[in-house]
């Protein structure tokens, strides 16, 4: 909501992973790292040497990085679409998407053998018992189904925008004042 006052999270799109009674886990959508990409993770984190780098497949510099959250920030976690699977690794969140934190997901994409849609988050955003809902009831957030659209083909700038017109929300009209009817 307009209205947010946690600034690592004002205008967040943010993809819950995983929701239950001891708390939430999900990824920030519309935070792109800044110069940050791909390939030079991929070299830096000794995956490929630097000379492999020009042989990787052009939808390899493709792949989105992000800023997930604050929680973890030096973890990488790949959201991605379902004809991926790594066995014990990835955990399907629904039907379109799934996430994968492990470095082999990585070396599958520099292979090009990795999912035909994905997007690297660094960190994680991450809410205890009961804290999210408290935001929510709180009229912190707002929430929409989600949409592997908004994930793999729409761009970092337009997701919040995405979102809340997903809903049918015109975001000219959020006000940054809520209350309780």
């Amino acid at each position: 909501m307009p209205g947010m006052t946690d600034e690592r999270f004002a205008r967040s799109v943010v993809y819950v992973c995983a929701h239950s009674a001891e708390g939430a886990m999900g990824i920030v959508l519309n935070r792109a790292a800044a110069n940050v990409n791909l390939p030079d993770l991929l070299v830096q984190l000794e995956i490929i040497p630097e000379q492999e780098r020009i042989r990787l497949q052009p939808r390899v510099g493709l792949v989105q990085v992000l800023i997930g959250g604050p929680v973890e920030t030096t973890r990488g976690f790949v959201l991605h679409s379902p004809d991926f699977h790594i066995s014990q690794s990835t955990l399907p969140i629904d039907d379109q998407v799934c996430l994968t934190a492990t470095v082999d997901i990585l070396r599958a994409i520099a292979r090009g053998e990795g999912p035909r849609y994905a997007v690297l988050a660094l960190g994680y955003a991450g809410w205890g018992a009961g804290q999210l809902e408290h935001e929510i009831q709180a009229n912190g957030w707002l929430n929409c189904p989600a949409d592997a659209e908004l994930i793999f083909n729409t761009s970092v700038d337009e997701r919040y925008e995405f979102a809340l017109r997903r809903i049918g929300i015109d975001p000219g009209m959020l006000s940054d004042q809520a209350g309780h009817a």
